[in-house]
C-alpha cells in the first residue's frame, strides 16, 4: 500500500505509536484492519483492456456543503465523459458513482461500462468522489484537520452526484430526458444503490456490484468476511487453509528469539528486518492482509490490481501450502513461498516491503476518516470458523483509535438510520451482484427482495468481477450475470421512455 501517510495510532492493547499506514494492525488488533480492508474496492487491469480510451475531462463547481445555507463555497469536482456511442436524442447515461480513489483509475478499468456502451447507445460519465483524486474541497488543506474533513460524507457525495446529473441534463444538448443508470463497485456500488434509494427521480436504476450495504452494526455477523476468506483458501487446495491457520503460532515461536527474527526476515526477504515482538505482530497483520487481498482478487486471468498476479492466484498460492503438519520452520518456508506469489510474481522484487501491499490509486486516509465516522463495519475473527487468530469486535477500542487518528468518534448505527439498513423493500430498480469468492459478499444483498430489487450471485466471481472487461477467461457465471444486468438496464430505459 501507499506509504504517503504516517500518523498516530492507538490499538486496543498498546500505547500511542507512530505507524506507516500499511502496518497498522499492531498487537493483533482487528479494529484498524476494519478501516484498512475496506479500502480495497476498485478494479484491476487484466486481459482485454484497450490501450487507450477516449474520454474528456471536465470540472464542475460543486458546493462544499449541500445541507447548510450559511455559505456558498465551492470546489472543482472532476468528471470524465465519453459520448462516442451515445444516441443524442435522450439516449441513456451510465453514471459511475466514484469511490475512494482517483476517478481515472476507475474509468480505465470499469470495463463493463465500456463493453456495453455501444449496445445501449449510452453516454458514459465517471464522477469523482469528493476528497479523492483531484476533487479536493479545500485543496492541500482538505486533510489538515477534522474541521476541513467534516464534509467528507457519503450523503454529501450523493448530493454531488445528483447536482451534477441535473446540471448535465440541463446543459448537454439532447440529454434533458436521458434516463440515468448509476453504476459502481464496492463502496462505489453502495453509493449506486443509495443513489437510487435517495434520488429515485434522478437515476432510473442502479447496478451495485459487490456492495456490502449490510456490513454494518447488527446487520450481519462480524465474522462473515473472514469466514469467506477462509473458505476460499480451504477450497484452493488440500492443506492450504490448515497451513495458514497453523502459521500464526509458528511465527510466535520462531520470533521469540533474536535469531528467529533474523531467520524469518531473511526467509521472507523483508526489506526491513524484524527486531522485536511488536514488529513480529505487525508482520502477522501484514500476512493476514495478504490472504484477505488474495481472496478479493482471485480472478480467472492474470491481473494487476493490488499486485501483478497469475490466473486464479489462490490456487497458485495453495500449491505452496500442502504440508500443514510440517516442522515450524519448514511450514514458514512454505508460507514465504505462498506470500511471494502475491508480492513477487514477476520476480522483479529485490525485497518485500511491509508498507506496500496495494495500489497507490486509492485514497487511504480519506477512507480511514469515513470508516471512523459513518462507515462503521464491524469485523472479527474467532479462530474456529476462520483461519485467523481470535480477535473480537470492540467498538470502544475502535472509537478510541478514530479519536486518536482524526479527533472524531464514529456513529455505530448511522448507516442504518440514513439508508434503512435491511429495511429496503420499498425501493426499486436495483441490481445487487456479488461474487461467491468475494469476502464482501458476506455483507451484501445475496437474495432478491422483490421483482425489482434483484440479487445476482456469481459463484466463480471475486470482487466485482462483473464490472471488469470481458475476457476469454471469464467463467460462464459472470457472462450470464452481465447479460442479465444489461437486460434489466434495457428494461429500465424502456420504462423511462414510456413514463409520462
Amino acid at each position: 500500500m501507499s506509504s504517503m501517510f504516517s500518523f498516530e495510532l492507538r490499538t486496543a492493547t498498546g500505547p500511542f505509536i507512530t505507524a506507516i499506514v500499511c502496518v497498522v494492525l499492531l498487537l493483533g488488533s482487528l479494529h484498524v484492519l476494519a478501516l484498512k480492508t475496506q479500502l480495497l474496492s476498485s478494479h484491476s487491469i487484466g486481459h482485454g483492456i484497450p490501450n487507450s480510451l477516449s474520454y474528456k475531462t471536465y470540472y464542475f463547481d460543486q458546493k462544499i456543503d449541500h445541507f447548510g445555507f450559511l455559505g456558498d463555497a465551492t470546489f472543482k469536482q472532476r468528471y470524465l465523459v465519453s459520448d462516442q456511442h451515445w444516441h443524442q436524442d435522450n439516449g441513456p447515461i451510465l453514471f459511475y458513482t466514484g469511490n475512494e480513489g482517483d476517478i481515472t483509475w476507475f474509468c480505465n478499468n470499469t470495463g463493463f461500462m465500456w463493453d456495453v456502451s455501444e449496445e445501449l447507445g449510452a453516454m458514459l460519465v465517471f464522477a469523482e468522489h469528493r476528497y479523492y483524486g483531484e476533487s479536493l474541497p479545500f485543496g492541500q488543506e482538505s486533510y489538515s484537520d477534522a474541521k476541513h474533513l467534516n464534509y467528507l460524507t457519503s450523503e454529501q457525495a450523493l448530493a454531488d452526484f445528483a447536482v451534477l446529473i441535473k446540471a448535465l441534463k440541463g446543459t448537454v444538448p439532447g440529454a434533458r430526458n436521458s434516463p440515468v443508470i448509476a453504476i459502481g463497485g464496492s463502496y462505489g456500488g453502495m453509493l449506486s444503490a443509495w443513489m437510487r434509494m435517495k434520488y429515485p427521480h434522478v437515476v432510473v436504476g442502479a447496478l451495485a456490484a459487490s456492495a456490502p450495504i449490510w456490513q454494518f452494526t447488527d446487520m450481519v455477523p462480524c465474522g462473515a468476511f473472514h469466514k469467506i476468506v477462509t473458505d476460499d483458501f480451504r477450497n484452493g487446495g488440500k492443506g492450504c487453509e490448515e497451513s495458514i491457520r497453523r502459521s500464526w503460532k509458528a511465527i510466535d515461536n520462531v520470533t521469540s528469539t533474536a535469531e528467529g527474527l533474523q531467520w524469518l526476515s531473511s526467509e521472507f526477504s523483508l526489506c526491513v528486518p524484524l527486531k522485536n515482538k511488536m514488529e513480529a505482530a505487525a508482520f502477522k497483520a501484514w500476512l493476514q492482509e495478504t490472504w484477505v487481498n488474495l481472496a478479493m482478487v482471485d480472478y480467472p486471468y492474470e491481473a494487476n490490481f493490488l499486485q501483478p498476479l497469475p490466473r486464479w492466484p489462490i490456487k497458485v498460492v495453495c500449491q505452496h501450502l500442502t504440508h500443514p503438519t510440517a516442522p515450524e520452520q519448514q511450514l514458514l518456508q512454505d508460507i514465504s513461498g505462498a506470500a511471494k506469489v502475491y508480492y513477487n510474481y514477476t520476480g522483479d522484487a529485490q525485497c518485500l516491503n511491509m508498507s506496500q501491499t496495494a495500489t497507490g490509486s486509492l485514497g487511504f486516509r480519506g477512507w480511514y476518516y469515513q470508516a471512523c465516522t459513518e462507515m462503521v463495519m464491524p469485523m472479527c475473527t474467532d479462530g474456529v470458523h476462520d483461519m485467523f487468530e481470535p480477535q473480537g469486535w470492540d467498538f470502544g477500542a475502535f472509537s478510541e483509535e478514530c479519536q486518536a487518528l482524526f479527533g472524531v468518534k464514529p456513529r455505530a448505527d448511522w448507516a442504518d438510520t440514513v439508508y434503512g439498513g435491511k429495511n429496503i423493500k420499498s425501493h426499486s430498480n436495483i441490481i445487487f451482484s456479488n461474487g461467491g469468492l468475494d469476502p464482501w459478499s458476506g455483507g451484501g444483498v445475496t437474495k432478491s427482495l422483490s421483482d425489482s430489487l434483484v440479487a445476482i450471485l456469481i459463484p466463480d466471481g471475486a470482487h466485482h468481477l462483473d464490472l471488469r472487461y470481458n475476457t476469454n477467461y471469464d467463467p460462464q457465471s459472470v457472462l450470464d450475470a452481465r447479460a442479465l444486468e444489461v437486460k434489466y438496464m434495457k428494461l429500465w430505459i424502456k420504462q423511462a421512455a414510456n413514463s409520462p
